[in-house]
């Protein structure tokens, strides 16, 4: 069975808005789905990175340093 994810772009710019309490426009981020986690998302702003679970939570992706 194929599972469908859709999300509107400007809700999306509207959840990351309110977490980092800055307007943000969705022509401003960049959406992609995270494989990792069915109904995730990677959010691109600038140079920052964030993530959206599934229910709703948004977290900074933080790059993890390689030894």
């Amino acid at each position: 069975m194929d599972i469908v994810i859709a999300a509107e772009k400007s809700t999306i710019a509207t959840l990351l808005g309110e977490h980092i309490d800055r307007s943000i426009s969705p022509e401003d981020i960049e959406i992609v789905e995270n494989p990792a986690e069915t109904g995730s998302f990677f959010i691109g702003l600038d140079f920052n990175k964030f993530k959206l679970s599934p229910d709703g939570e948004i977290v900074a992706d933080d790059l993890e340093l390689i030894d």
